[in-house]
């Protein structure tokens, strides 16, 4: 997959795995072979002439693999394999994910390489992407500053026109990646409320550490609003703004189906209690953005 995505972040985002771990198997791989596999230059990762001689055969091999994988797969009829964005996966589908395991307990998941069963060989039953053009969409997300509850009150003795100059602000490291993965630029530009420091604070891997950093007071967040909704209701943290002051997502998240699953009863069980999730969350978005 790194060979065939030229990096390793994108074969992460593939596989439904870290960076870090991708790299962790390849030189795995590497050290019980005895020889390097990849070249990394500024072009992307490029295959070594050693792997270059057998990468036909691997190609045959996996496509191989892929078939005999579908065509045995009625051995592993009760579990679903997904891969999907990780924001997305840790902060939006696990948490809800119970309900529908209360109502099916012999379906059995293994989510971005981890859960009740192990990962299996060939593509996965469901992928869940965000910034993908392909599958279908579940919902669109907005953009919205969170905090803990204690914050919003030190904005009012702030200075009204520019009440966040000078406050903590936390980031997501992928708000560094471009226009796909707004954050705290896009919502001063568009909003005001600051004009020093908009890039200033901690960066953080992943948006369930940097909503963690919000719960513990540590500042002020740009993030999804669907991924936050549990914690508005509970009252663990808070938009410091009217959520009509919103950064619409670039891309909505998407579903895509293995049409060799597809037609599966416990795929047909799971995508739709996911259709159903995605639009209560996009009927709450609604809401609250209007309200």
């Amino acid at each position: 997959m790194a060979i065939r995505e030229g990096s390793l972040n994108r074969a992460a985002g593939r596989l439904g795995i870290t960076p870090a771990a991708v790299g962790q198997r390849i030189r795995a791989l590497e050290d019980f072979l005895g020889t390097d596999l990849l070249l990394r230059g500024r072009s992307g990762l490029t295959p070594t002439t050693e792997l270059q001689a057998a990468l036909a055969d691997l190609r045959l091999a996996f496509d191989s693999l892929q078939r005999v994988t579908e065509c045995l797969d009625f051995q592993r009829m009760s579990e679903i394999h997904i891969v999907a964005d990780q924001d997305w996966s840790e902060l939006w589908l696990q948490p809800r994910l119970p309900s529908f395991q209360r109502a099916f307990p012999h379906i059995r998941f293994c989510i971005n390489g981890a859960g009740d069963v192990p990962m299996r060989i060939g593509s996965p039953d469901l992928r869940i992407t965000y910034g993908d053009d392909t599958g279908d969409p579940l919902y669109r997300d907005v953009l919205v500053p969170v905090t803990e509850p204690d914050n919003p009150r030190r904005l009012k003795d702030w200075d009204p026109v520019l009440q966040m100059e000078g406050m903590p602000l936390l980031h997501m490291k992928s708000h560094r990646e471009g226009p796909d993965r707004p954050g705290w630029v896009e919502w001063f530009d568009l909003f005001g409320h600051r004009k020093t420091g908009q890039d200033r604070g901690v960066h953080y891997p992943s948006a369930r550490i940097a909503i963690e950093a919000v719960r513990q007071s540590v500042g002020f967040l740009v993030c999804g609003l669907s991924l936050v909704l549990q914690d508005l209701a509970d009252g663990t943290i808070v938009m410091p703004f009217p959520a009509t002051d919103h950064l619409l997502a670039p891309h909505p998240y998407r579903l895509r189906i293995n049409p060799s699953a597809a037609k599966r009863p416990q795929i047909e069980r799971f995508t739709a209690w996911l259709w159903a999730e995605a639009a209560v969350t996009r009927q709450q978005i609604e809401t609250l953005t209007q309200s």
